[in-house]
């Protein structure tokens, strides 16, 4: 009778703890859905932060690409604009040196000049010289002639009166003759001077 009644017992108590290992499980099963649950919305979430990674990736790749592409564009005109610079620093070496050379040629024509308008003065002024000296004489030559013609003239007269024996007049005319004489011999002395 005791045995009888003690299965029951232990079949209600085997029972009991089935049926709480069996709510344990059950509670573990909700949990481990919960926790399945959370870490696929985490991998989802992964999943799509992976996908705005990768696609962030290519994008930058992309930029990477034109970057690089820019760099080489820009080193390739900073190598041509060099060179441009190079060139200009050269054309305007050569070119301060063409100047250079205008100038001093500038220079040494402005001083040829100078001394051509000076030489030009000079001889202007010894032309006028000449010109004023050649007048001069030129007047001397007339006033010698005017007196050679009056000393031929009273020569002439002198001998017309020797030949008619007028002496008083004769002296006088020697006289004047030796005076003209005297004249003609000053104005050759100062042409000679002159000359």
């Amino acid at each position: 009778m005791n045995l009888l009644h003690c299965e029951p017992q232990d079949a209600q108590l085997h029972l009991d703890d089935a049926v709480r290992v069996a709510e344990d499980m059950k509670e573990q099963a909700a949990m481990v859905e919960r926790r399945n649950g959370l870490m696929v919305a985490e991998i989802e979430e992964l999943r799509v932060a992976l996908e705005q990674t990768e696609r962030g990736r290519k994008v930058a790749e992309t930029e990477l690409v034109d970057a690089s592409e820019r760099v080489g564009l820009l080193h390739s005109q900073n190598t041509s604009l060099l060179n441009t610079k190079k060139k200009l620093e050269t054309d305007l070496v050569q070119v301060q040196g063409e100047v250079d050379d205008i100038v001093q040629e500038a220079r040494n024509a402005e001083e040829k000049a100078k001394k051509a308008i000076t030489d030009a003065a000079m001889m202007a002024e010894e032309l006028k010289k000449e010109q004023d000296t050649s007048s001069h004489l030129e007047r001397m030559k007339k006033n010698l002639e005017v007196t050679v013609k009056d000393l031929q003239h009273r020569l002439d007269e002198a001998e017309n009166l020797a030949m008619k024996g007028g002496k008083k007049q004769l002296q006088k005319l020697e006289s004047r003759v030796s005076y003209q004489q005297g004249r003609l011999k000053d104005s050759l002395l100062e042409m000679y001077l002159i000359i």
